[in-house]
């Protein structure tokens, strides 16, 4: 990881808070502007075993104390303390573009979060470069995962697949710092649907266009939507219209996600889709765990995100 010099010991601690059950090698480029010289500090952890000769799980922290004119040699630095056989990572959540790049020659995975650029644009187009030399587990991305996960099930029944084909409006509702996770949704949705993407005007918070449908279907009507009541970062809520008049509406809730479906007789229903949310500490730790595995889905999706 390269964080701030500030930030070192609170970083450990959000690392160690879920990452308790799993051995692991942690090394932290804490950066001082001012700094010239390199320092250095190593401890290891294990749980007391009940009994002698009992298998125990083992932490490392490696703590490197370096100035910002070490960033484009940090490979060099760090290369020595790699573990060469297992999966190693890279997290920057304070920028630091010069000390990613480094690593990247050591790494497999880069762990990041579109939503921390300054600028949108160059926040997904960052995460494509990132994604030809690496794995890119965005966090952006997994913070919509329950939502795909809730629209996907909510057409697994056979008699509403149908009303894929003749989706005509989607409207995506989410914290004003989390546009890049409502724009990965709808990239999801043209790159599985085989929409051709168009770009979106901002206006008042609202960045809506149109996508066109595959093989003659009907035009879309794509608007994202800033909600300022929210106080956690991610998605508000998703309501997806078709054609025939189907509607279905999904919306963050105590205890879950909200859900309601309108026919086209107009007969309307709502239920709660339960723990659907798992919290910023939860998005976390399911982003180190996705650096063990491969979505096939995100590089399409931030394609059609960027479009």
């Amino acid at each position: 990881m390269i964080v701030d010099g500030g930030s070192r010991d609170e970083v450990f601690e959000r690392l160690e808070r879920i990452g308790r059950s799993h051995p692991s090698r942690t090394i932290v480029c804490a950066v001082a502007d001012e700094r010239e010289k390199l320092g250095a500090e190593a401890t290891m952890a294990c749980e007391l075993p009940g009994e002698p000769g009992e298998t125990v799980l083992c932490r490392e922290h490696v703590a490197l104390e370096v100035g910002r004119a070490h960033l484009p040699h940090l490979g060099s630095i760090v290369d020595p303390l790699v573990i060469t056989d297992v999966s190693t990572m890279i997290w920057s959540p304070h920028g630091h573009e010069q000390g990613v790049d480094a690593l990247a020659q050591l790494a497999q995975v880069v762990l990041l979060d579109s939503e921390d650029h300054a600028s949108l644009d160059e926040a997904l187009a960052r995460a494509g470069e990132l994604s030809e030399r690496l794995h890119v587990v965005d966090l952006s991305w997994l913070r919509s995962a329950p939502w795909r996960e809730r629209i996907a099930g909510s057409f697994d029944p056979p008699a509403l697949r149908g009303a894929l084909a003749e989706i005509d409006s989607v409207v995506v509702r989410h914290h004003p710092d989390s546009t890049a996770s409502a724009l990965l949704l709808a990239g999801w949705l043209g790159c599985r649907l085989g929409w051709s993407m168009e770009a979106l005007a901002r206006s008042e918070g609202i960045l809506s266009g149109r996508a066109q449908s595959a093989a003659g279907g009907p035009s879309i009507d794509v608007r994202l939507e800033a909600f300022g009541d929210q106080d956690v970062p991610g998605l508000a809520g998703v309501t997806l219209g078709t054609a025939s008049g189907l509607e279905l509406s999904l919306d963050r809730g105590p205890g879950g996600l909200a859900a309601s479906r309108r026919t086209p007789d107009g007969h309307e229903s709502s239920w709660v889709i339960l723990g659907a949310s798992r919290g910023e500490r939860g998005i976390l730790g399911e982003g180190i765990r996705q650096g063990l595995l491969r979505d096939p889905f995100y590089r399409p999706a931030l394609a059609g995100a960027r479009a």
